[in-house]
Order: C-alpha cells, then sequence, then structure tokens
C-alpha cells in the first residue's frame, strides 16, 4: 500500500515532464506547442466500446475484445513517438502498474505511428509492461472509430477505460500539451471496482 502511495504521490504532483524522457538525450523531436484539442469525440461513458484489432511491436495483434470478461482496459492513445510529453507518460504507467493491478485494469497503448519507429521508441524507454498497438493503417482507423484522430494524422492524448463488459466507463480527452492526470484515471477504476463488487 505504501508504494501505491508513493506512486499516486509522484505521479499527480510532478508536472508536464517527470525527466523520464532526459534518457533519449537530444532524440526527442519537440514539436513546440500544439492546438489543446483538434477533433469530435464519438464514444462517451455509457457506450460500448468500439472493437479493435492492431498490430504490437511484440509481433503479435491484439483485439479489444480478448480482454471482454478478464480485465478492465486502460486505452491510452498519444499523439507520436519521440516526442517530449509521450515519451514521459507511458513510462510513469509503469510506475503505476500496482494501482492498476489492484483495479484489475491493464493498459493498452496506442499510437499512429508504425511498428518499427514505436519498436524503437519504446525499446529507448526500456520495458513498458503494457502492448504497445499501431494504428498506423489503414491510418488512424481506430483513433477515428473514437473520435480522437485529430486533422493532422496525430491521435489526440486520449483515455478511456473499458471495463470488463466493454462497455465505456471513462473517456477523456487531455490538452495535447499535458500529461493526462493519474488520479483521474485511479478515480475511474475505482468507480468500476465498486460497481463490479455490488451484489
Amino acid at each position: 500500500m505504501r508504494y501505491i502511495m508513493i506512486a499516486i504521490l509522484i505521479l499527480t504532483t510532478a508536472g508536464p515532464a517527470m525527466g523520464l524522457s532526459d534518457v533519449f538525450d537530444d532524440k526527442i523531436y519537440d514539436m513546440g506547442a500544439l492546438k489543446p484539442t483538434d477533433s469530435v469525440l464519438k464514444v462517451n461513458a455509457g457506450d460500448l466500446a468500439p472493437e479493435f484489432t492492431l498490430p504490437a511491436i511484440s509481433g503479435k495483434t491484439v483485439s479489444l475484445s480478448d480482454f471482454r470478461g478478464q480485465k478492465n482496459v486502460i486505452i491510452s492513445f498519444v499523439p507520436a513517438a519521440w516526442t517530449p510529453v509521450c515519451s514521459d507518460q507511458w513510462p510513469g504507467y509503469k510506475i503505476a502498474a500496482p494501482l492498476f493491478d489492484r483495479y484489475d485494469a491493464i493498459v493498452l497503448g496506442i499510437t499512429v505511428d508504425n511498428l518499427p519507429t514505436l519498436y524503437a521508441w519504446t525499446m529507448q524507454m526500456g520495458s513498458l509492461g503494457f502492448d504497445v498497438l499501431s494504428d498506423f493503417w489503414p491510418h488512424g482507423r481506430t483513433a477515428a472509430a473514437y473520435g480522437v484522430l485529430r486533422g493532422d494524422g496525430l491521435a489526440e492524448r486520449a483515455i478511456f477505460i473499458v471495463d470488463k463488459s466493454g462497455m465505456v466507463r471513462y473517456a477523456h480527452v487531455s490538452d495535447i500539451n499535458q500529461r493526462p492526470e493519474l488520479g483521474r484515471i485511479v478515480e475511474a477504476l475505482g468507480k468500476i471496482d465498486q460497481k463490479q463488487d455490488a451484489p
């Protein structure tokens, strides 16, 4: 429990960048400040989550339905590999893994980058502990289904939490320039946990 509280404290009080991208030295591409959001959300809490099947950097394919009846799923869309905020956000989920385990949840990370790019980027970050999926071709089809494909072809920085029945229980599009708050994710997972445990 102490470890979980420390993880919450670190991840909720850290600034926009935790310094994790320092391991990349000069390999990170700074896109500058972007328009905070540039899409129209198509999926909201209470909707059935759109199904997808995407290739993972592990070489397998992953479908959302693989987890039906087994796990709550945190879908994390990020805009692009090799960028500062994205390179901080996903390693933070490894630190938060005990929190996600507590709520029987797994993370699926999705970007519109191709597999070779995602592989090189995530190998630089080290093991993330979750599947990283490519929504590259047809370009951004999954992001578009959720309403988070931007006009420039990037995905929004968005979080969807899908419960074991396949229903979206949390949908949030963050300012693309900022890492989503872990506290909101944990709070949403707690609400799912309460309902699933109810008699």
